[in-house]
Formats: structure tokens, sequence, C-alpha cells
């Protein structure tokens, strides 16, 4: 008999299924997913090499004070990329529409309070790991303004494009006599979801601080070459992450973030980093009270 992936184990349960609304708060739905699986596939082993977080925003979050007064607001989370487990995200959805007709609390102020301890509790029990839940201010904080489209620094008439799986072999990188900064973000990220197939978009922002220089056409191509890949978000930015510094030398600050475009009321911001690396953009993305976007699809 054929073993099962977990991922395949994970579609046969609420996922990609019909399922009804649940009228009451119901932590039994969230499903966790290892994050093992991919790892091992791309040589990324126990001893990470980075640092980060997975950054949520929940768009839809609803539920009620005791009175039956709904309470909505827009809630942020985030976890370290330490965890065994990622948070599915169709199962959080319907977990947190399970709050929508539930009553906590005497008033808009208590009601929320208790909806952001209870999930916070839920999510770590699940993913084995520190959950942190909060409601960010209405502000909206503009961040990676220093980051130049590579599209734009390229002559588009001299790029060929043919590789629509992940390439790491397109990817092409000179030494300089001298250290440089680079702050670079691409606008087409596409991917596909690792159990439904749907396609997610996303900008990706990438900084590096090093002595080689990433040839722009080659890393165009190489983040073109995930359209046809079926990831998870969180996968796809780490898979990224490695394959840069792979090209780059061991010593080499470098960042990559994406910006998923929000897909059934949530939207996913993998992050991850060199150890010790310090940007701004960084702080902003895991402040909880900070509502930090970039462009229009965010």
């Amino acid at each position: 008999m054929k073993k099962l992936r977990n991922s395949d184990l994970i579609a046969s349960t609420l996922l990609g299924k019909r399922i009804e609304g649940f009228t009451s708060y119901n932590p039994s739905i969230l499903v966790a997913v290892p994050r093992e699986e991919n790892r091992i596939k791309y040589s990324i082993n126990s001893d990470l090499p980075f640092d980060g977080y997975d950054v949520w925003h929940c768009y839809e979050f609803s539920s009620m004070s005791e009175n039956g007064l709904p309470v909505t607001k827009v809630l942020k989370l985030k976890y370290p990329c330490t965890s065994k487990f990622i948070i599915e995200s169709k199962s959080l959805k319907l977990y947190l529409n399970s709050f929508n007709l539930s009553r906590f609390g005497k008033n808009t102020k208590e009601c929320l309070e208790i909806c952001r301890q209870t999930i916070q509790k839920d999510l770590s029990e699940k993913l084995q790991t520190v959950v942190e839940v909060d409601f960010p201010k209405n502000d909206k904080v503009e961040i990676f303004n220093n980051f130049k489209n590579i599209i734009e620094l390229i002559d588009e008439n001299t790029l060929k494009i043919e590789k629509f799986n992940e390439a790491p072999e397109v990817l092409l990188a000179s030494n300089e006599s001298k250290i440089t900064q680079h702050y670079l973000k691409f606008e087409s990220l596409r991917s596909n979801c690792r159990i439904t197939h749907q396609p997610d978009f996303g900008d990706v922002f990438i900084y590096y601080k090093s002595q080689k220089v990433i040839n722009l056409q080659s890393l165009i191509k190489y983040l073109v070459s995930f359209r046809s890949e079926n990831h998870f978000h969180e996968e796809c930015v780490e898979m990224i992450y490695k394959r840069l510094s792979d090209i780059l030398d061991v010593n080499d600050k470098l960042f990559v973030c994406a910006m998923y475009t929000r897909r059934g009321g949530i939207d996913i911001t993998p992050v991850r980093y060199s150890k010790d690396l310090t940007l701004s953009e960084i702080d902003s993305l895991y402040d909880l009270k900070v509502f930090a976007r970039n462009g229009i699809k965010q």
C-alpha cells in the first residue's frame, strides 16, 4: 500500500471539500502542516541558515460581544520559522469563521481581548510554538520604499524566459571589487498552492550585501520559474533564500520577503533573513500593532 504524504492526508480532511459554516467556536478545524517535507527536498537542515517569521493578516475576523453586537477587526499574527509546523490557510479561515456567531465578553474591548488570547492559545498549541496575535491600528505604514523594481533596471527586449518550473541553474553572479548593497523587488511572483493548485500572487523583496552581484536578468528568470510550481508561500520564500545564498558568499547578508495578495480574506508574508541582520522593514512587519504594507495589491 502506497504511503500518503502529509500533504495528501491534509487534502483528504476538510480541505478541497465543500464545508458548511460553523455556528460556534471550533478549534478542532485547525490543520498543521510539517515544514520538514520541503526543507529536506531543498537541503535546508535543522540548523537553519536564516532567521524569520511567518506574518499573517486576516481581514475578515469578526465575533460578537455577549449582547450580540458584532466586533470586526483585521487580525495580525506571527510565528517563528523555527516552528515544526505551519498552519494551513483554509483551516485557519474556517477556524476564524467559527468566531462569527460566538459571543465573548461584555463589550467590544473584552470581546477582542478574549478572542486574541483564545486564538493565540489555540494556534500555539496546534503549531507547538509561540504564536503572537493582535489587532493592528487603522494607520497604514508604507515599507520597502527604497527597493527598486528589477524590471525597470533591465532591457526587456534582451530578456528571454523559457523555464516555468523552479530553475536555480539560471542564476548568475559576478565578483566585484568592493562590497555593495542591493534593494530589489519583483512584482510578478506567482506560484500555486501545494494542495489546491490554485494560483498565488505576490511581490518579493530581496536585499543583499555582498562583494558578488547577482545578474538581474538571471534573477528575473529564476523568480519567473516559480510560475508552475506547487508550493506553500513559506516554502517558496525559503527556496528563494536558499538558492540565492548558494550563489553568494557564506558571510554575506541576505533578506527575502514575499507579500502575497490576500486569498479567502487572508494574506501571508513569510520573511527570511541572515542571522543578526538589521533592516527597518523587519521591525515594521513584526510589530503586531502596525499595518505595514507596500503596494496596491496589499
